[in-house]
């Protein structure tokens, strides 16, 4: 619905009251803000009130305002510049708010995706990479942080797990470039999406691999050739991504693997222990005195 959403309001101009064609206008000329404005900030913006606005969202198909703002919001989000978030997160929040409009936003990701995901795909995702002859793991740009965060992990679960990180596409190829049947590739992209990491996906998609897409969307680029797909909200923080949903996620899918594979990974943290301690790796709270290197 949101993919064409701008193309149906301006289909449906003329049957607009004239309330509701001065939304229409704004949202056309300047949908960047608007997808970030609440339905009184709108209606304020185009002189009419917040009621109007509410009425115009439910005029297009829509349940209510939010639904509507999240369509606009899903359609820009990969369009925007940094520069257009920064100034788009200006208007939203003044220096003042900054600590608790960023938690609560993050807060409300978090409630979305656990609302959105399905027990069952994630359970097929969680026994297919359990299942599988090689796990290849790409994350590139803001989303690298979660391909080296769930590779730590699956790291000390598996002796098979590969983290593809590169900083050019043809690395990327030579680092996948025997993966096939029975293998599992895990493409971790979020807007503005990764090229390198939807064409990655594609190739071992056509090698015969499994492919999980770990994104924001069921248009992402990378669910065409995805076997199976994990959602997690994602939002901007000014410049920064937000990708505390995501991070969640794979959390969870760290501890649900690590439930399939309980004796092995226990037998595993036992023997790691030992070399912590022989190798003092880890500083001890009742040793401050002591240096540890």
């Amino acid at each position: 619905m949101a993919k064409d959403l701008l193309h149906r309001i301006s289909e449906r101009m003329h049957e607009f009251s004239k309330g509701q064609k001065r939304i229409g206008s704004f949202i056309l000329e300047h949908y960047d803000k608007a997808a970030f404005m609440t339905a009184a900030r709108l209606g304020e913006a185009v002189g009419v009130s917040e009621s109007t606005v509410v009425r115009f969202a439910s005029e297009l198909g829509y349940d209510g305002y939010p639904e509507l703002q999240r369509a606009l919001q899903e359609m820009i989000r990969n369009r925007l510049t940094t520069v257009q978030r920064i100034e788009i997160t200006s208007d939203r929040m003044s220096s003042s708010d900054v600590l608790s409009k960023v938690l609560n936003m993050d807060i409300e990701k978090i409630r979305r995706t656990l609302e959105e995901t399905s027990v069952e795909e994630f359970n097929k995702v969680a026994d297919a990479i359990v299942a599988a002859r090689h796990i290849y793991i790409l994350g590139v740009r803001s989303s690298a942080s979660l391909a080296s965060f769930l590779s730590f992990y699956f790291y000390k679960i598996f002796d098979n797990v590969r983290n593809v990180a590169t900083s050019s596409t043809s690395e990327v190829f030579e680092q996948i470039m025997n993966i096939g049947p029975g293998d599992v590739f895990i493409g971790i992209t979020f807007p503005r999406y990764s090229q390198r990491t939807v064409k990655a996906a594609k190739f071992a998609k056509d090698k015969g691999a499994t492919v999980i897409a770990l994104t924001d969307s069921p248009t992402a680029p990378i669910v065409a050739y995805a076997d199976n797909l994990m959602l997690a909200r994602s939002d901007m923080a000014s410049f920064a991504d937000s990708l505390v949903a995501p991070l969640s996620l794979i959390n969870a899918l760290i501890v649900a693997i690590g439930n399939r594979r309980k004796a092995e990974i226990s037998a595993t943290f036992a023997q790691l222990e030992s070399i912590w301690e022989e190798y003092n790796v880890y500083a001890k709270t009742d040793d401050r005195d002591t240096p540890n290197v």
